[in-house]
């Protein structure tokens, strides 16, 4: 049977029009922010429009990572995640919230690009480096000619990633001194295709203290073997590894000295935690837009689904749930600007926001009806991409225990 080339699976023209911005602000959440904070957030949203939208549904469906969309990120300034750059103009949470939402509003993998990236991998240089690291990383990080990967999660170890069981310990070899590096890492973003990736191990050994430490570890060192994990059926366009980490040995230099206990981890965690949020929002965004169009412009027994009670109803409730999602996260960055934002309200806006993109995207799959399954509808994408937002930066069920130790006083945690 003759089948369709690789490079043209995912072009299908769409049964709808769904290609402008809706602006959906019901509650006029956003209707006050800086002239530059909009600026920011309309220059990704171009970026959206013109290189995402038009190309992505190839790149998902042949789960390759978009690099040529990468290094456009890095000219245009955009793979920073909000992380402050020497000689980069600084950018506000708000700036940056709305920018993860614009990102996510046009495609998960490219907003999960910059959150690795920028979020984790930079931060981490960044929040925990030496002025050495951070002048030999950050500014080529930035511009997207070093690709960063940031290596916490293990094959046994998720939400319990304190208990992280690689290791390193201190040795010298040929007369350098630095660190072996033994261990697993899984779900690993650019761990198989990037260029260097901060691992987090627990320091052993005589003279170790059992701290969980940071390494920046460049991906061609011997005894590093990152594997693409395959078979995954969301955030198709960016790469997650397998990394096995066998004798690599890294000088001392390579240890990032602000890193040396758990606490450094958290912190550039509870930074992403809200970016994540705002990504939610983005993919809640893009379904309910989908919905109007399609409910609009979709003909059944004679009029549009738009005209049908039903319809409208299910429209009203999606519309509802995003504008709660849109003012949790605009006051909660407002006061993360403010640095009054505490861990928990982090976590209670990924654990909203999240839960609020999943129902988004599963009423606004049911409405498409069978069109709702095809790429180019646009809602299947970020129906199944959502599931990964779900998840990563702590699940829900992590983050519902951080906010409920906070309501009681009470850990649950097992």
């Amino acid at each position: 049977m003759n089948r369709p080339a690789p490079a043209l699976l995912g072009v299908t023209a769409p049964d709808y029009d769904v290609a402008t911005p809706s602006d959906v602000d019901y509650a006029a959440a956003f209707a006050d922010v800086a002239p530059e904070v909009r600026a920011h957030q309309l220059a990704v949203r171009a970026f959206v429009q013109d290189e995402v939208l038009p190309v992505i549904d190839g790149y998902w469906e042949r789960a390759e990572v978009p690099f040529d969309l990468v290094k456009k990120l890095g000219e245009l300034d955009l793979l920073r995640d909000g992380v402050d750059v020497p000689g980069h103009e600084p950018v506000s949470f708000m700036a940056e919230g709305l920018a993860s939402m614009e990102m996510s509003r046009g495609d998960g993998s490219v907003a999960t690009i910059c959150g690795v990236q920028g979020g984790l991998a930079l931060r981490s240089i960044v929040m925990h480096g030496s002025p050495e690291q951070i002048e030999r990383y950050a500014e080529p990080m930035a511009r997207g000619e070093i690709l960063g990967a940031f290596a916490l999660t293990e094959p046994t170890h998720g939400s319990d990633s304190v208990s992280l069981e690689t290791t390193a310990r201190r040795e010298t070899r040929d007369g350098v001194e630095g660190y072996v590096i033994d261990g697993e890492k899984k779900w690993i973003g650019f761990g198989s295709c990037g260029d260097i990736t901060v691992v987090w191990a627990r320091l052993v050994g005589e003279d170790g203290d059992n701290q969980v430490h940071g390494f920046i570890v460049p991906q061609d060192t011997p005894g590093y073997t990152g594997t693409t994990i395959e078979g995954k059926l969301a955030l198709r366009a960016i790469w997650q590894a397998h990394i096995v980490l066998d004798d690599v040995f890294v000088p001392a230099d390579a240890a990032l000295p602000g890193a040396t206990s758990f606490k450094a981890t958290s912190q550039v965690l509870f930074a992403t935690r809200l970016s994540v949020a705002w990504s939610a929002v983005g993919h809640a965004v893009a379904c309910y837009e989908a919905a109007v169009a399609y409910s609009r412009q979709r003909i059944q027994f004679g009029k549009p689904l738009a005209a049908k009670q039903m319809v409208q109803e299910r429209l009203t409730r999606m519309l509802s749930t995003l504008t709660q999602m849109q003012l949790l996260v605009g006051r909660l960055t407002e006061l993360a600007d403010a640095g009054q934002l505490t861990g928990e309200q982090a976590s209670l806006a990924k654990y909203t926001c999240t839960r609020g993109a999943r129902e988004i995207a599963s009423v606004a799959r049911d409405m498409l009806g069978g069109n709702g399954i095809l790429l180019a509808n646009r809602v299947a994408r970020h129906f199944a991409d959502v599931e990964a937002l779900h998840t990563y930066e702590g699940t829900e069920s992590m983050n519902a225990l951080i906010v409920g130790r906070d309501i009681t006083g009470v850990s649950a945690f097992a």
